[in-house]
């Protein structure tokens, strides 16, 4: 019987390698830019991760410029600073990043429809 118990398989956890790789700050360091549907056509894009030591009120502005649409920064209280722009430019604003050497691209994640 001891025979047995020597070779019993411990439990797989197929999550392991993903838990220890993000260890609660995996989520911090992605962008992500989402869509809203306001009403009928309008909908919203919102940017959400940016890092801190990045001017929010610099990039809405060249944001603004680039893509000919209004915008502004709003304080959340969980998610911190989050630029909000109309229309949907989802798109336009991860490639925009990526360009101006804001984010890679590997650490932009697109929501929406």
């Amino acid at each position: 019987m001891s025979e047995f118990d020597t070779h019993i398989p411990t439990a797989f956890d197929p999550f392991a390698e993903a838990n220890a790789e993000d260890s609660g700050a995996g989520t911090k360091e992605y962008v992500h830019v989402r869509v809203q549907q306001r009403n009928g056509r309008k909908s919203l894009t919102t940017v959400q991760g940016l890092k801190k030591e990045y001017s929010y009120s610099k990039i809405l502005k060249d944001l603004k410029k680039e893509f000919c649409c209004n915008g502004t920064v709003v304080q959340d209280p969980e998610l911190g600073q989050v630029i909000q722009l109309q229309g949907d430019q989802r798109k336009n604003v991860s490639t925009f990043l990526v360009q101006a050497g804001i984010v890679k691209k590997e650490h932009i994640k697109i929501h929406g429809f």
